[in-house]
């Protein structure tokens, strides 16, 4: 029997990857080796391998990390750290191929390791940019490292042979994002108020915001400047997801928890669990931050974006998405555009670049033909074009 290895480290990750798991769980002449590690594991971070456990995938294996800053030098222990943990899990396991989504830095030490065992790596979400994140350089990473490439779009997947991989490898099946909006079954707003125990009676935005790990010590005061605007909309209450175990993300939900303790309209939660995230994000008046979801997500409601600052520059946009900087002024003009009627109105015919909403079951087939039936040669010839 074929053995086939997930990884899944953050809460965005795994409700990303969790159709995709599916497939392969109910497939009888595969094993499914779901291994969890990263923030998952974590209490700070809302300890969210918990949602797995809910949904009934058995979990082969879990890996720990000893370290939970997010400096400079602890991110590269924590690297350095997962390298001989996943290299332990290669060995014992054995899988044949490796399924991996994204770009977060947990991404380097789990796919270099699978490179050495020689495991095939099948990638989702590669050829995207983002400028202002050091995920950009992993992102590309892992598409050099992987045998398999499922982007979101036509674009992404001419970037990823533009970096010399052949388009026999590379499949255009949609963006797995948009297909969670497409198949979910959402919480009414009963439902959320009863879960997240707040009224959502009054207007709300859905809030998350992420340093910008390309920029230097600017993480607190970005953060303070949009704080600045929010608690001036005491007409409006703002539900934040907190940030990622990225570098300076501590400090940015340091800065949200005490605005929450402060404010009644800001209300800080670690991890909101995939169903609760895109049930909110359905009824808000807008979303507002830097998150990729705002991106791929948000326009498939009809729900206006506020991205602030560069972290998602060069991420393919609709036109319900207002860039603004990260000055208070700029902030203030985008919400302002955000709630009004006109902007509201064409939002709602917006129809965004990412597939059909069936990409979970077409990549999770053509992985499944590859290890089952197909020739997998890791002598890779680049792509020229």
């Amino acid at each position: 029997m074929k053995k086939i290895c997930v990884v899944t480290a953050t809460r965005a990750e795994y409700g990303l990857l969790r159709r995709v798991i599916n497939e392969i769980y109910q497939d009888k002449e595969l094993e499914l080796c779901l291994v969890v590690t990263g923030t998952h594991l974590m209490k700070k971070y809302g300890y969210t391998i918990e949602e797995i456990e809910k949904d009934g995938f058995p979990i082969a294996q879990k890996i720990e990390v000893s370290t939970q800053g997010n400096s400079e030098k602890e991110i590269c222990y924590t690297m350095g750290e997962m390298t001989m943990k996943f290299a332990d899990m290669y060995e014992q396991q054995k899988p044949d191929m490796l399924i991996v989504e994204g770009d977060r830095y947990e991404l380097l030490p789990i796919c270099s390791t699978a490179m050495m065992f020689g495991i095939p790596i099948a990638h989702i979400s590669g050829g995207e940019v983002t400028e202002g994140a050091v995920d950009d350089v992993v992102r590309h990473c892992v598409t050099k490292m992987s045998y398999l490439h499922f982007p979101g779009c036509e674009a992404y997947c001419k970037r990823v042979i533009q970096l010399g991989e052949a388009p026999e490898r590379v499949f255009n099946y949609g963006d797995v994002g948009v297909e969670n909006v497409r198949k979910m079954e959402f919480l009414s707003k009963e439902q959320l108020e009863e879960s997240l125990k707040i009224s959502l009676k009054k207007p709300y935005a859905s809030v998350t915001f992420h340093p910008v790990t390309l920029e230097k010590d600017t993480a607190v005061a970005q953060a303070q400047a949009l704080l600045s605007v929010l608690k001036k909309h005491k007409d409006m209450n703002f539900i934040v997801t907190m940030s990622n175990a990225d570098l300076h993300g501590a400090e940015i939900n340091d800065v949200f928890m005490q605005a929450a303790e402060e404010n009644d309209n800001i209300f800080c939660y670690a991890s909101l669990g995939i169903v609760r995230y895109l049930s909110l994000m359905r009824y808000a008046e807008f979303v507002i931050g830097n998150s990729s979801s705002g991106i791929v997500e948000t326009p498939c409601f009809g729900v206006p974006t506020v991205n602030i600052g560069d972290r998602q520059k060069g991420r393919l946009r609709t036109n319900s998405i207002i860039d603004c900087g990260t000055d208070r002024t700029s902030i203030i003009k985008a919400i302002d555009k955000a709630v009004s009627h006109e902007f509201r109105e064409q939002c709602k015919g917006i129809h965004p670049p990412y597939g059909d909403g069936h990409a979970a079951e077409k990549i999770a087939k053509k992985i499944i033909e590859t290890v089952k039936y197909g020739k997998i040669d890791l002598k890779k010839k680049f792509y020229d074009l």
